[in-house]
């Protein structure tokens, strides 16, 4: 955002003083009698280099996303300690676009400060002396404040302000399913439903089953195409599954596919290697398991619906939920069958 000029700093900090005398006149009576501000957590990060819209997120009472620290990873063998508040600011920033209704951003926070949580107790990085890392891959995805803002350019303010706000609203905000957090996964686009863990990753969670999800065409990039001539589908094959047999049609290749209750690949031949849907999105660089192939000319087509793997909450789905009126509880406990939402409060 650039540095002030000398003369609308002299005049911000003239004006900050004039503040602070004033709220010190008003507030103190009271101080003095034990009257505290309301609470006002933050879920998600601040940014870490020091603005007015940081300072005016101070808190007057410390929560507990203030208190609880956060060791993450943030490149290969670099730790950065951090709140929990700072570690989650980043993640919603890097994980949901900033523009979606502010309700869908607070039930991201939510998404995130819970998986945080799930994944710190399987002390995944205990060898790199972290707690979480920054890799999407394995943890969540993340981005440093000043990269974040220069993404959004003119919106830089009001979209960490929106942000920040979001984290304030759901502070301490917790999913539990038998009283302990829930593996909160999150995509970005479904298709009319989202996909049950168990065709997934083989894994049956109670809370990750399929649910209505009422995002659609709006959704940029819903339906998209991946084009692989043979030779270049002979190559992906070849190299990831040696034992795969593609002599023959190309037409044959891949066969027997199955589908899931929500529409997605279940299972597929390919070469006649049996692999799951995910494998055979992986293996072409598709943006879902939810698609359709055909071969014609020499070229492989995939025709492809969503965005994601497709369990848990999609986040297109969220804001449109949050456009509809949902608030961030309404949509959590949609995409997550069965869960409470606790407080954390505190220490």
């Amino acid at each position: 955002m650039g540095r002030w000029p000398i003369d609308r700093e002299a005049t911000r900090i003239f004006a900050a003083g004039v503040l602070m005398g004033v709220a010190t006149l008003f507030l103190f009576p009271l101080l003095a009698l034990g009257q505290a501000g309301g609470e006002q957590g933050k879920l998600e990060t601040l940014p870490a280099n020091p603005t007015p819209v940081v300072s005016q997120t101070a808190q007057a009472e410390e929560t507990w996303d203030n208190s609880q620290k956060v060791r993450v990873l943030v490149g290969e063998g670099k730790v950065e300690e951090m709140t929990m508040a700072d570690y989650l600011w980043r993640v919603v920033a890097a994980e949901m676009p900033a523009s979606f209704e502010p309700q869908a951003l607070r039930a991201q926070a939510v998404c995130a400060r819970t998986y945080s949580l799930w994944k710190m107790g399987s002390n995944s990085h205990k060898d790199q002396k972290a707690d979480i890392c920054a890799d999407s891959g394995c943890c969540q995805a993340y981005i440093d404040p000043q990269k974040a803002k220069e993404n959004w350019k003119d919106n830089a303010q009001s979209y960490t302000e929106k942000i920040t706000q979001a984290v304030s609203d759901t502070a301490g905000q917790v999913m539990t399913y038998d009283g302990k957090p829930i593996q909160a996964v999150f995509f970005s686009s479904s298709t009319a439903s989202t996909e049950d863990a168990q065709a997934v990753w083989g894994n049956s969670l109670p809370y990750l089953v399929s649910v209505s999800s009422p995002e659609g065409e709006e959704v940029p990039n819903y339906y998209s195409t991946v084009t692989l001539t043979r030779e270049e589908v002979e190559k992906k094959v070849k190299e990831a599954y040696p034992d795969a047999d593609l002599s023959g049609d190309p037409a044959g290749w891949l066969s027997g596919m199955t589908l899931t209750a929500s529409g997605r690949v279940g299972s597929m031949k390919v070469g006649g290697v049996e692999l799951s849907g995910g494998a055979v999105r992986t293996l072409f660089g598709l943006r879902s398991a939810c698609f359709q192939v055909t071969y014609q000319g020499d070229k492989f087509t995939f025709s492809v619906t969503g965005y994601g793997h497709g369990v848990g909450m999609s986040q297109y789905g969220a804001n449109a939920m949050a456009a509809e009126g949902s608030g961030w509880q309404d949509i959590l406990t949609h995409y997550y069958t069965g869960v409470n939402i606790e407080t954390k409060n505190g220490k």
